[in-house]
């Protein structure tokens, strides 16, 4: 039965992928790039696999449609087929679709809109929703202290639904209301590790269902010249939400506020860009979800670490990263950037301000490898090492 439901898996993305080639060449160029998958992370397992990038530009040149459909064996959940689709749209438009379905327990569907020039530039408009099963979650416990031998394992089963309207004050700031809907239970996981129910029963959300609605107002300065693929430039996001989740009856309501900087410098030849991140999070309530406080670990922050290997209420975070250019060549058809990208990852999670201690820092140094197809696409792979072992991260965006 198993081999049979790999056969199918295959099939299956196979025959979306060539179908949606045939969909598009007979109006645009269409060019393939077979791209091997290799990662590996504490939490996920290993990764071996193929994805088969099919990138399809208009008449003009610019790029029209990203589809990349892929095949990955893991270590942990067994064979992945998976369609990925991007639609790309002058002034920014972007729409994207991602199915996924693994061999063991994981599942994934997801859906974005986003506009950020929504009625003749003047609105910002964003929308999805999501659907996903993921089997190898981790948990320690709360805090900054938490043993690496208390890891448990838990299935994340999730439905999330989300949207925001942003107004621009001008060219470079915009104040935005969201609101943001989460369904989450905990089912056992895929890995021979504790259930997270069966150790840490008496922490918040690990027990029963709970959904989540938010309402959150938002500020942005982003002064740099790519959303996606900047080179210049910095970005300020602060917000402050109110939470409540309705399967809780004793202390449903809490909040959460975020102040997060950006800054690109690049240098004089514009062959490296020193990039500064800065992160601050805090989590004002009682009985507040531990998936919904602050966490350190993963891949956009203190990338030695496996996802969410930190979890409490308060965080900062500064992260550094050198992206020094060390290549650029025509690659199937489009021009394409590659560089090479140091970086050192710190920060901690606290429960309290006044516990803040120098001491606590977590340091992770680094190297990424990036490959850039401007103006919208970025494929990475990063290493970071860790006294714990050490993680890689594979992505299709900039860590930050």
């Amino acid at each position: 039965m198993s081999s049979l439901r790999r056969l199918t898996i295959l099939i299956v993305c196979l025959w979306v992928g060539s179908a949606a080639v045939c969909l598009v060449s007979a109006w645009a160029d269409t060019q393939v790039i077979p791209v091997p998958s290799v990662s590996t992370t504490r939490n996920d397992g290993n990764d071996l696999g193929l994805i088969m990038p099919i990138l399809i530009t208009d008449p003009d040149g610019e790029l029209k449609y990203l589809m990349a459909p892929m095949v990955i064996r893991n270590s942990i959940v067994g064979t992945r087929g998976a369609f990925n689709f991007f639609q790309y749209e002058p002034g920014g438009r972007q729409i994207q679709f991602i199915g996924s379905f693994t061999e063991k327990i994981e599942r994934k569907l997801v859906f974005s809109y986003v506009d950020p020039a929504f009625s003749n530039g003047r609105y910002f408009l964003q929308f999805g929703g999501s659907f996903f099963k993921n089997a190898t979650s981790r948990f320690f416990g709360p805090g900054q202290d938490s043993l690496e031998g208390n890891e448990t394992n838990y299935t994340a089963r999730e439905i999330r639904a989300n949207w925001r309207f942003g107004v621009y004050m001008n060219e470079v700031t915009q104040i935005a209301l969201a609101q943001r809907v989460r369904d989450v239970q905990l089912q056992r996981g895929a890995t021979n590790l504790p259930f997270t129910a069966e150790r840490f029963g008496t922490v918040d959300g690990v027990r029963g269902q709970s959904i989540i609605v938010g309402h959150r107002a938002s500020f942005y300065y982003d002064t740099r010249n790519n959303l996606v693929t900047p080179t210049d430039g910095m970005a300020v996001t602060a917000y402050a939400e109110l939470n409540q989740n309705v399967r809780n009856g004793e202390h449903p309501v809490y909040s959460r506020y975020e102040l997060d900087v950006k800054k690109l410098f690049p240098s004089e030849s514009k062959r490296a860009i020193l990039v500064v991140r800065a992160n601050l999070q805090a989590t004002i309530g009682t009985q507040v979800p531990f998936f919904e406080q602050s966490s350190l670990g993963g891949q956009n922050n203190l990338r030695g670490f496996g996802v969410d290997r930190f979890i409490d209420k308060h965080l900062i975070s500064v992260s550094i990263e050198e992206r020094i250019h060390i290549a650029r060549t025509r690659l199937a058809g489009v021009m394409a950037d590659f560089e090479l990208a140091p970086f050192l990852d710190t920060g901690q999670v606290f429960g309290n301000f006044k516990d803040v201690s120098a001491k606590d820092y977590r340091m992770t140094p680094g190297l990424g490898i990036r490959g850039i197809v401007r103006p919208n696409v970025v494929g990475r792979l990063d290493y970071g090492f860790s006294r714990e072992g050490g993680a890689i991260f594979a992505g299709l965006d900039f860590p930050y």
